[in-house]
């Protein structure tokens, strides 16, 4: 969210004060992040001691929370746990918002910063250790599994019909529409080729394990000391390996190596593995039908923030760009089916 929220600062004190025992001297909105949803602060104690504190408004999935402590618990240490309350809980409620309380962990992402050899290492050992995790039985039942269904691609398919005869006075809602029906081919190509995939993917036995299902650069956060870690588990779940190991080459690590070093970097630490070509690519459309599902839903609602709607549309135009991420993912399509 890159606006403020409707939501008074004395409100978050009162929250912070009663749910985790703190004196509060200072809270600062964060514009970060394309969730119009999440909200992010800067809290400050007299003292100086500095918090992050993330506001989740709509549905609010439990194990967003559970499964990086666990993960923290277990001892990889690049995974931020949330603080408990004074009452041992990992949220409190604040309005309409889920609160959770972080230590802040200043740094830069990897859009922003460039990773060099060790954080290609940490991030390889990293999601090595995740893939491999054991699940207390409760937590796993807990967790969302993939099931490859196709309500993003059916979203986008009724979007594209309803935009024919749709007309626009809002000039976002206009250029959104303009985009989707200039690139519509291109878009049902996509939604097609997932849909093969997706089908084949759902006939056959597969072994899944934690994913955070979201590893772009933006939720790889490097500090001025170094260290390396993986923020923002809002879209984990028990899915495929490839499900992370997706962004690897496919122009969502940042600008800075080819597909072909992104790959050698991370695989030199993550270590030997065996890769199904066939999901790799499903997970490559499929996230690019996601993204346009996801922004178009945005842009086409009336109302909401002019900054983060404006951002949104930045960002759903950036896929359809030379070297970009559709064209990365039929460069690297590997399928045979």
């Amino acid at each position: 969210m890159l606006e403020k929220p409707d939501l008074q600062d004395e409100k978050i004190v009162d929250c912070l004060q009663k749910a985790y025992g703190l004196k509060i001297g200072g809270v600062s909105f964060l514009p970060l992040g394309a969730d119009v949803n999440t909200a992010v602060y800067r809290i400050t104690t007299p003292d100086g001691t500095p918090y992050f504190l993330k506001l989740r408004s709509g549905d609010f999935e439990k194990t967003s929370i559970l499964l990086p402590k666990f993960l923290s618990d277990q001892g990889i240490g690049q995974v931020i746990a949330p603080l408990t309350t004074k009452t041992g809980d990992l949220w409190s409620g604040l309005d309409r918002f889920t609160a959770v309380l972080y230590p802040f962990v200043a740094g830069q992402d990897a859009y922003d910063r460039e990773m060099q050899p060790h954080h290609w290492q940490a991030f390889g050992k990293t999601l090595r250790q995740i893939h491999s995790v054991t699940l207390p039985p409760a937590l796993a039942q807990a967790l969302p599994r993939e099931s490859f269904t196709g309500q993003w691609r059916d979203f986008v398919k009724s979007t594209l019909s309803w935009l024919e005869n749709a007309q626009f006075d809002d000039p976002v809602m206009a250029e959104t529409a303009v985009v989707l029906k200039k690139e519509e081919a291109v878009i049902l190509d996509l939604v097609g080729r997932a849909e093969r995939l997706a089908q084949l993917a759902q006939t056959r036995s597969l072994e899944f394990v934690v994913c955070h299902a979201d590893i772009h650069a933006g939720n790889i956060l490097l500090t001025p000391e170094d260290a390396f870690y993986i923020v923002d588990w809002d879209t984990l779940l028990l899915a495929p390996k490839e499900r992370d190991l997706m962004y690897l080459g496919a122009g969502l690590l940042g600008d800075w190596l080819s597909p072909r070093e992104e790959e050698a970097c991370f695989y030199a630490a993550y270590g030997q593995t065996p890769i199904d070509f066939d999901l790799l690519a499903y997970y490559r459309y499929e996230r690019i039908v996601q993204d346009i599902a996801s922004f178009g839903e945005e842009l086409l609602t009336p109302g909401g923030s002019r900054i983060d709607r404006e951002q949104s549309l930045h960002y759903l135009k950036s896929n359809f760009l030379p070297n970009s991420t559709i064209a990365l993912a039929y460069q690297s399509d590997k399928t045979t089916a």
